[in-house]
């Protein structure tokens, strides 16, 4: 490969871009990750994950470094939606997984497993040019050593919502900006007489809060205890943003004064001790928008670079780093060689009507926080129907994303979904599936021995794993599992039409076999 010629370059070393390349090197490709930035940001613009990203983590064998704990992800019994409670002890199986954990310590893990990978990272160095052609694109860097060019065939935009890739290469943003109302957030420090039990707080005079988002006739209280003795406290108002700037920081003076006008009493919040970081900060209006396209040429965009939406209810890693899993491979395969024609087409297929979901649903929520008695109504009646079971687990899934089925051109009641894990006795002993997918590699595990998994995929070895096992709760007979965890084949019996349509599911997803007479 000739001097500064390279496979991937990703623009954008934050959750979604980090986690990206590692998929890419999990591949055996070495992507080159460029952030303008000279280090990770202290900013915690996150707090957490929320949704079936939880069990993405737990399949690439992350989920400890994340929650640190030694145990598979365990569901949440309670979340809310659009500051209504949301009991989901009733629903089965539920979806909804939490991990509450900074930014900048998700970014320290996933910039250590990178380094570890072999990850080309690059802080410090700015895309500041963009050339793109039909097979490839140059980019511009401005680096502390000077600028430099680079040829890549592919550059993936992890650059946040005000994208410079997307600007340049001209992808439309279309959406809704909204204005009307100012957000402010920060941590802060409170006294313990206002401490109530399970991490709550209760104020005289006003009402106990817990965690997430309370609508008060005021506007909107936040509260969120993430990190012991350390709350975020935040409100949302709805007049008052035009008196600011995004370039006037807010001050805590003014975040105090916020939480007083919109509690309708004095809440002796303090700075936080210690040199933080520590987040304060305010947001005008809020933008809704998703890019018209996810890909142009050799040009892809990823996370915020392709969506935006309100951080109510916490979509917004869940909906970035699955993107990532779902590019991940696909890109790959297409630099491999062995990738089925219109593959990496399959990511903005598949993933552009996902980020539409998560817009619908976080404007749902917004409406169901805004002012007025016919809104006070609309929350009443919508917290009745989320007492109801049926109702709760629609939302449950709506809110993991465990609801999203994929066209993988088979009609199992488990394909298109991702994949149900269970506890699974094989050759190398006991294991779950997530397990066997830390590689990032499809795989097909077989409970059934009329269907041998190494003579099925023959041909494919290169690609897929195969793995034959037993299992008191099979799911199925057998099931062919994506890199990105999502089933694209299964049976509940081998018959003939079965191994047909498997082999069929192998060629559609993970190309021509490199040997031919497979005897699936």
């Amino acid at each position: 490969m000739p001097e500064n010629t390279v496979d991937i370059v990703i623009a954008g070393a934050g959750p979604n871009g980090l986690m990206l390349a590692c998929e890419l090197a999990l591949a055996g490709l070495r992507p080159i990750v460029l952030d303008r930035l000279p280090a990770p940001s202290p900013e915690p613009k996150a707090n957490g994950l929320a949704g079936q990203v939880v069990r993405v983590l737990d399949m690439r064998g992350l989920y400890g470094a994340f929650s640190g704990s030694p145990s598979a992800p365990a569901p949440t019994p309670r979340y809310i939606f659009g500051g209504l409670p949301l009991d989901l002890t009733a629903v089965q199986p539920n979806p909804v997984h939490v991990v509450f954990k900074p930014q900048p310590e998700m970014v320290e893990i996933l910039t250590k497993r990178a380094i570890d990978l072999g990850v080309d990272l690059r802080w410090g160095h700015e895309l500041t040019g963009i050339e793109p052609a039909r097979d490839q694109v140059t980019v511009t860097v401005s680096s502390p050593d000077g600028p430099y060019p680079l040829t890549a065939r592919f550059l993936v935009a992890a650059d946040g919502g005000k994208s410079l890739v997307r600007k340049r290469i001209g992808i439309e943003f279309p959406g809704i900006t909204s204005d009307g109302h100012v957000s402010r957030v920060g941590h802060a420090t409170l006294p313990g007489e206002f401490r109530s039990g399970e991490g709550g707080i209760e104020i005289p005079g006003v009402g106990r809060f817990g965690l997430g988002h309370h609508r008060l006739e005021r506007g909107i209280f936040i509260y969120a205890e993430l990190d012991p003795g350390r709350p975020i406290i935040g409100t949302m108002e709805f007049q008052g943003g035009e008196q600011f700037s995004d370039d006037e920081p807010l001050t805590f003076e003014e975040l105090r004064e916020s939480v007083e006008r919109v509690l309708g009493a004095p809440l002796p919040i303090t700075p936080p001790p210690g040199p933080g970081p520590h987040t304060l900060r305010r947001t005008i209006g809020q933008n809704t928008r998703v890019a018209q396209h996810y890909r142009q040429g050799a040009v892809l965009l990823l996370g915020d670079a392709a969506h935006v939406h309100s951080a109510m209810g916490g979509p917004g890693l869940n909906l970035g780093l699955q993107d990532t899993v779902n590019l991940g491979w696909k890109l790959a395969a297409e630099i491999r060689g062995w990738a089925p024609e219109g593959l990496l087409d399959t990511y903005e297929s598949e993933r552009h009507p996902v980020a539409e979901r998560v817009v619908m649903y976080s404007l749902s929520q917004a409406a169901l926080v805004s002012p007025g008695p016919e809104i006070t109504a609309l929350r009443e009646l919508f917290g009745e129907l989320l007492r109801l079971p049926a109702a709760a687990a629609h939302i449950a899934g709506l809110l993991a994303g465990s609801d999203i089925r994929y066209d993988v051109g088979d009609d199992h009641r488990l394909s298109g979904y991702f994949f149900p894990d269970c506890a699974l006795e094989t050759a190398g002993g006991p294991t779950r599936i997530a397990e066997l997918l830390r590689d990032a590699r499809p795989l097909l595990v077989t409970f059934d021995t009329a269907l041998d998994p190494v003579a099925a995929t023959a041909g494919w070895t290169d690609r897929v794993t195969p793995i034959a096992a037993t299992a008191t709760d099979a799911p199925v007979a057998a099931l062919l599992i994506r890199p990105d965890g999502y089933v694209a084949w299964a049976t509940d019996d081998v018959t003939p039409a079965a191994r047909e349509s498997l082999r069929n599911a192998l060629h559609r997803w993970f190309g021509a076999p490199a040997l031919h007479g497979s005897t699936a």
